[in-house]
This record gives C-alpha cells, structure tokens and sequence, in this order.
C-alpha cells in the first residue's frame, strides 16, 4: 500500500490561529521577510476561541482597573508591581499596533480598539479603604498619575449612571477612573494581522487541520503530524522551530512533544458565561469598563464587571463573567481534554494543587449551581436597577489556568501566561490565560529573544525590534517624558483619546 501523505518543510510553524501566532508570526517576518511560516488551526476561521470578542474580556489588561493584580498584604500594604508591569506591556502593544497602522499593515486602527474609561468600582468601608490605598500605591508612579478617586456620588453618577442608578444613598462607595482606557477587539485584530500577513510571500494558514503528533528529530529539527479534517489528508511537516498557541490546547500537546521543559505541567479548565443586555436604551446609558472585587476563591477571570464592548462594529454591554467548571480545554474542546491530560509525571502536582485550592472548587461549584435568579441578583449589585428581561445568558471562553511543580517539586496552580521554551530554542509553547491578549507583543518579543538568541542580539534585529517598539530596553514608568511622548503618538495613530 502507498503512502499517500503529503510531506513538505518550513521554517517556522505556528500551531493556532489566535493573538499570539498571529504577533508571533509579523514579528518574526518583520525581523526576517524570507522565513517560510506555517500555521495550522484546527478551526475553519481564525481567533475562534481565547482571541474571540466574546471569550475574553476585551479590556485591554492595563491594570487600571482589575483590583486583582495589585493584592492586598497581611499588612493591609497594596503591591503595585504587577499592576506596574502589566501597564508597562500593554504600552508595547500599543507601540507594535502603532507601528502597523501607520505602516498601513493593519486597516484603520476604529475596527480593533477604542477609547473608554476604566473604573474600579467598590461599596463598605473596608472595600473603599481598599481602594483608596490601591489608588495611592498606584498614582504615584506615571503610568497611572491620570488616576482619578472620588467618593463623590454625584460625580460617580456622571461616570457611571447605570451603576449608580437605584443604588442605597447611604451605601459608602468609590470609585476610580483612568479616561485613557481602552476596548480591545482581539478577534478583529487577530484576523487583520492574519489578513496582512498571509499575502506575504511564503506564508500560508492552514484552517480545518489538527495537529496530531509531534517529535524531535536528530538534528534538532521537528516533525510534525498533521490531519486535514475536511478531506482526512495525512501530512507531515518537517520545521526549524515550533510555537504551540493553542489556548486550551496547548498543554495536550506540550505533552505530545514529550521534552523535558514540559514534564510536570497539568491544567484546570475554567469555563465562563456572561450576562448580555439586549435592551438598546440600556446599553446606551452606560459608557465604561466597571470593574469590582472578585469573591473569595474565584479565578482571576473571573472578576465581575459592567463591561461597555464595540463587537463588529456594535456597542454591547455584558456582565459578568460567571465562572464554571468544564473538563473540556477549549470551547469546541472534548470532556476528554483533562482526563487525557493527567500523566504520571503531572498527576501528583495536580491534586497538590487541588488540595491547595479548595476554596476555587468551593467557588466553581457554588457557580455552576446558580440559578438565573442568582446571576440576576449578582448583577443587581452592579446594576440596582437591571430587569431579567433586558438580559440574557451568553456562552463565554474556556481557559486553562497552569499546573505546575512549585519550588518543593510538589504542585501549585498558577493565575496568568506562562512561556515554555526548550534549552536549544526549538519549540515555544503558551499555556494559561489572563492578561494574554493584552500583552501578546512583550510576551512575543521575549520568546523570540529566548529561541533566536544569537539573530536577536544582532544590530538588525535590535534596530528593527526598536523601530517596531520604540521604548524597547526602557522603562515607561521610570521615564516619564518618554512615557509622555509614547503615549501621545500612539493615541494619535490608533484614534484614541489622550
């Protein structure tokens, strides 16, 4: 019998059709134009799952508003570093998409990203006091010096008139606001990136085919087996370098390329739903991203908020997102994804991480038990005034937070993005979630600096890495006339408010 697989070789492969194969992939070609790229998407379009407008939160992570990434200490200290570093690489993508706009790379910049207000929203004493410390701990340094706090109900009314409709005069709140905001549409913006760069000479996406198998061959090379699902076409390809992107496919297939960088990962599948208004008089009343404090337990992606969204070219308004528990790992994924999952050498980092997050079961569970007269109630506090009938139930993303050997070589669960990479620079893989999007071009850019050492040490690489991102090697926030004028530049490029 003959083989009648299809073999072909490439430079480069990128395995899924979201955010960051998309960044990946420009940047590599922007460095290098005659690199041969590949990608494959299980999918029959791009950016269906995580990099979806309605599977991820659109916020453009910049830590203005999400209280979650600047915790609280036992000493009622407020830690602003990581606030600080996601703020930092929110500015770089800002720069790269600038950079792509202006290059007329990307169409005009009013289909992926907008200007809106980011509020963090919180009521009783200890919540405010809560806030009014973050708002300290963060106002200080430049990249937040725009902060505004208020505990003013009637300036709150101007910011935010549906929040605060119906509310309890007498409740203590406050409030803080950063103008200099922004709605992401990732989904948009992944498939205009693809768009462009898919009518460069020697690239080529590949929708409807799944990735079956990977290995590592003698001279360091990969070979990879690939399905087309339409016609059931066997193919192999042969590549230099590989980057899983997958979102919740990811760790399946860390663990089918069997290195020892990857051995002891696992993965927690979280599922979400939202609450979509459907009442236009409504949606028009409100004009901000409104986030609150997360409930004890809960994931980071699920922080709720009264969330003002631009989704093909429409304004939305969600709340949300409700958490669950799913063992698939994407939304199209199989029940089978996490008991596939579970190997000897993650099994046991896994239920240690398990026991660690009793109180995140306790938390899925009591959210996968509500009823719409729970979810309803959940929004009233954002929303006092919110009608059952104005809202519906929607279907949000599946993301996969990281399991991992802590520094005891036992296991716990990790909260974020996370970059595997092989020692020889040969295979890249991204597991976890939240701020992802947001931050893809850092991300990306340290990836490649870690698996193309020695071309992105070059002068060429270093020049061109600086014309895409011109605050490249330096701190925004320990520069503030820098900051200044990056920000000036890339509001007035992509459309934005200053």
């Amino acid at each position: 019998m003959s083989d009648t697989t299809i073999r072909s070789n490439s430079d480069v492969v990128l395995i899924g059709a979201g955010i960051m194969s998309a960044t990946l992939g420009l940047i590599l070609k922007e460095l290098q134009p005659d690199l041969k790229i590949d990608i494959y998407e299980r999918l029959d379009v791009a950016a269906a799952e995580s990099s979806d407008a309605w599977n991820n939160a659109g916020t453009g992570h910049s830590a203005f508003c999400e209280l979650n990434y600047t915790p609280e200490g036992p000493d009622g200290k407020i830690n602003p570093n990581k606030a600080i570093s996601i703020a930092e690489q929110f500015e770089v993508s800002r720069q790269f998409w600038s950079y792509l706009v202006k290059d007329g790379k990307l169409p005009t910049p009013e289909y992926f990203i907008k200007s809106i207000p980011h509020i963090s929203f919180v009521w009783g004493d200890k919540n405010v006091d809560f806030l009014k410390n973050r708002f300290k701990a963060l106002q200080s340094n430049p990249l937040f010096a725009e902060m505004i706090f208020s505990t003013d109900v009637s300036e709150l009314q101007k910011w935010m008139p549906l929040v605060m409709e119906g509310r309890n005069p007498d409740e203590k709140v406050a409030a803080t606001s950063m103008k200099i905001g922004t709605d992401v549409n990732f989904g948009t913006l992944t498939r205009n990136i693809l768009a462009y760069l898919t009518k460069l000479d020697d690239v080529t996406i590949h929708y409807g085919h799944e990735v079956k198998k990977l290995k590592q061959r003698e001279d360091k090379s990969w070979r990879i087996k690939i399905t087309d699902l339409i016609s059931n076409q066997k193919k192999k390809v042969y590549s230099k370098f590989v980057f899983i992107g997958a979102g919740g496919g990811s760790l399946p297939l860390l663990e089918k390329a069997n290195v020892p960088e990857g051995k002891g990962y696992g993965g927690f599948p979280v599922s979400g739903q939202w609450l979509k208004c459907t009442n236009p008089e409504v949606i028009a009343k409100h004009q901000a991203k409104v986030y609150g404090k997360a409930s004890v337990g809960a994931p980071p992606m699920s922080v709720p908020h009264v969330d003002t969204r631009m989704i093909d070219g429409e304004r939305a308004l969600l709340f949300g997102p409700f958490a669950g528990f799913s063992t698939r790992f994407l939304k199209n994924g199989s029940y089978s994804d996490l008991p596939l999952s579970i190997k000897a050498d993650n099994v046991i980092p896994m239920i240690v991480a398990g026991y660690k997050n009793i109180p995140l079961t306790k938390y899925l569970i009591e959210q996968v038990r509500q009823s719409p007269k729970d979810r309803m109630n959940a929004l009233r506090e954002y929303v006092p005034n919110a009608r059952t009938k104005d809202w519906k139930l929607e279907r949000a993303g599946q993301r996969v937070q990281v399991i991992k050997k802590d520094e005891e070589l036992i296991g716990k669960l990790e909260f974020g993005t996370e970059i595997i990479n092989t020692h020889d620079g040969t295979l890249a893989v991204l597991l976890g979630a939240s701020p992802g999007a947001s931050t893809a071009v850092s991300i990306m850019v340290e990836l490649v600096s870690k698996c193309f050492p020695e071309q992105f040490s070059s002068p060429e690489w270093q020049e061109k890495v600086k014309a895409m991102i011109p605050s490249f090697g330096k701190s925004l926030n320990e520069n503030p006339e820098l900051l200044a004028t990056i920000r000036k530049n890339t509001s007035s490029v992509l459309k934005l408010e200053e």
